[in-house]
């Protein structure tokens, strides 16, 4: 099973507010669209995927209305 180190965003909402929640941690998992799956159980969710050249795997995702981004680069 690979490891991962995910960076997970959540865009905040607010016009007038540009911070967004940030959140770190390592997982295992041989399937990333399935973890992302599992993580979001429930909600309308579409992601669009893109690969950059360090390696590092990006997921763009609305989750029921909710913009946010999952980072992976392999441990």
């Amino acid at each position: 099973m690979k490891q991962y180190e995910a960076v997970w965003e959540i865009y905040n909402q607010c016009s007038n507010n540009q911070m967004r929640d940030v959140f770190f941690e390592e997982i295992e998992t041989d399937d990333l669209e399935e973890f992302l799956k599992n993580k979001f159980k429930g909600k309308d969710l579409t992601f669009e995927k893109t690969v950059k050249e360090d390696g590092t795997i990006i997921y763009d995702i609305m989750a029921s209305g909710i913009k946010e981004r999952y980072s992976f680069t392999e441990i």
